[in-house]
């Protein structure tokens, strides 16, 4: 399928507001959808037939977050700087850099980060006590994510 063609399709869902549009020509399959206004469309090409697709269940995020929201302790939140993946030590089997509870000031290595193969280490932005830590050593985290909560 031409390129010029899957830059209309794109358009075409942008513009008209449907949430998915699947065109096959032959052997290749096309498939466009849109979740909700802030995420940027995905787009799926295939030479190969496609099997039937199971519409995506609703995520569980999205009605449980007022329920944690409420739950979380109040204080500064430390957000991930990066994309990348979380870890709780420098290396496995090691000292954990911070547990729920302990004191910190601002500069200390809180985490790392692991970006394209490479360890950055995020740093405490302001002193504190850690009351919360928001994600699970080894999980991906994106731009901007909660890391810590610092009270």
């Amino acid at each position: 399928m031409d390129l010029r063609k899957v830059k209309k399709l794109i358009d075409l869902v942008s513009e008209s507001g449907i949430a998915e549009l699947e065109i096959t020509e032959g052997e290749e399959t096309v498939r466009i959808s849109r979740h909700g206004q802030m995420q940027p469309q995905q787009m799926m090409y295939s030479q190969q037939p496609m099997q039937a697709f199971m519409p995506a269940p609703a995520p569980l995020a999205a009605v449980t977050a007022p329920a944690a929201e409420a739950a979380q302790p109040e204080g500064h939140i430390v957000k991930s700087p990066m994309v990348g993946t979380f870890y709780r030590a420098s290396a496995p089997g090691a000292k954990n850099f911070v547990e729920v509870g302990q004191s910190v000031n601002a500069g200390d290595t809180i985490c790392i980060i692991e970006a394209m193969k490479l360890l950055n280490e995020i740093e405490a932005d302001q002193s504190g006590v850690i009351k919360a830590i928001m994600v699970e050593n080894g999980q991906p985290v994106e731009y901007g994510e909660p890391l810590f909560i610092i009270g």
